[in-house]
C-alpha cells in the first residue's frame, strides 16, 4: 500500500530532552517540542523512550508503577490533538497499564488525523544493573508491526529491540521504509572512561547496520541528562543523547548533541528506499531455506 503523501520526502522530527520527576511538567515538554518541531515542518515526530518520566528502571520499586498509564489514554489524547492540528503523524514512547498487574513498554502510532493507529510493545527487555525492565514490563505480544501512515510505512522498534537484527528484518519485511528508536541509554558514569567510546559506537553501528541489511532509514531518539535518582542514590546514568538519523546505506545524515535538549528535523526521502533495496537486493538474495535455525536458542 502506497503512503498517502503526494510527496516522497518527508521530514523527520526527533525530540531529544532531559526529564524530571514531575510526569506532567515531562509531557507538557515533549508537547512543547512537538509542536516546535511541527512549526519547522516535520511530518513525523517521534519522542523518546518513556519520555513521561525520569528512567525509574534503575531500581525495582513497586511505587514506580503509579507512573503508568493506558493506551488510549492522557498521553495519547494530547498527542491526537496535536496531530489532528498539525497534521502530523506521532510516535510516543509510554510506560503502558494494560491491567493490574501487567505493564508493558510501548509505543503509540497516531496518524496525522488523529487517529491512534496502534500499538507496539518491546519485545525484548533488558535486566541489566541500573536497567532492571523485567521487573516492570511484560515482553510484546503483538509482534513486530508496521503502520501505513500518511507520510509513509513506518515501523517501530524500542531500545533493547536494537540490537538485535531479527526485529529489523522482521518489520523490515512488512514493508517498513522508516524504522524508528525510541531510546533511553547512556553510560555508567564509572565505566565512562574505559568503555564510554566502544559503547557509544556499537549502539549507533548496530542500528546503521539496520539501515544497511534493510535498505531502509532508521531513526533513533534517545534522551540526554545525568538521572540520579534520590530513592537510588549512587552515580546514576549519564544519558548520551546523540539522536540520530541513518540513510538507507547507513549513512548518518543527522546527529544531536550528547548533551543538550534539541529538535532534530531530518528530510528523507522514501524513494530512496526502493532504489537502494533495488540496487542492494539483499532481499533478493536471502536463502529462507537454508534460516529454519534461526527460532532455536543454540545450536550446538
Amino acid at each position: 500500500m502506497k503512503p498517502r503523501n503526494s510527496s516522497s520526502v518527508v521530514r523527520l522530527g526527533l525530540l531529544q530532552h532531559a526529564c524530571g520527576p514531575d510526569p506532567v511538567a515531562n509531557r507538557k515538554k515533549a508537547l512543547t517540542l512537538a509542536e516546535r518541531a511541527a512549526r519547522q515542518g516535520a511530518q513525523v515526530i517521534c519522542t523518546q523512550e518513556l519520555f513521561t518520566s525520569q528512567y525509574f528502571c534503575q531500581s525495582e520499586d513497586h511505587d514506580c508503577f503509579q507512573l503508568a498509564e493506558p493506551i488510549p489514554g492522557p498521553s495519547t489524547a494530547a498527542f491526537q490533538k496535536l496531530a489532528r492540528r498539525h497534521r502530523v503523524v506521532v510516535i510516543a514512547s509510554l510506560f503502558e497499564k494494560r491491567t493490574a498487574g501487567l505493564y508493558h513498554n510501548s509505543a503509540a502510532v497516531i496518524d496525522a488525523d488523529g487517529t491512534l493507529l496502534g500499538t507496539y510493545r518491546k519485545m525484548h527487555i533488558p535486566d541489566d544493573p541500573l536497567y532492571y525492565e523485567k521487573f516492570y514490563f511484560t515482553p510484546g505480544d503483538l509482534g513486530f508491526r508496521v503502520w501505513n501512515t500518511r507520510f509513509g510505512r513506518m515501523g517501530v522498534l524500542i531500545c533493547w529491540d536494537q540490537w538485535y537484527p531479527e526485529g529489523a528484518r522482521l518489520t523490515a519485511m512488512q514493508g517498513a521504509q522508516i524504522l524508528f528508536y525510541p531510546t533511553a541509554i547512556g553510560w555508567h558514569p564509572d565505566e565512562k572512561p574505559a568503555h564510554g567510546h566502544t559503547q557509544h559506537d556499537a549502539w549507533e553501528i548496530i542500528q546503521r547496520s539496520h539501515a544497511v541489511a534493510n535498505g531502509c532509514y532508521v531513526a533513533s531518539v534517545n534522551r540526554v541528562g545525568h538521572e540520579i535518582l534520590p530513592a537510588v542514590g549512587g552515580a546514576g546514568i549519564e544519558f548520551w543523547g546523540q539522536s540520530f538519523v541513518a540513510g538507507t546505506s547507513g549513512e548518518i545524515l543527522a546527529r544531536a548533541t550528547q548533551h543538550q535538549e534539541e529538535v532534530l528535523i531530518v528530510p528523507v526521502d522514501l524513494a530512496q528506499v526502493d532504489r537502494t533495496r533495488t540496487h542492494w537486493p539483499f532481499l533478493r538474495d536471502r536463502r529462507i531455506d537454508a534460516y529454519g535455525d534461526i527460532t532455536r536458542r543454540l545450536i550446538d
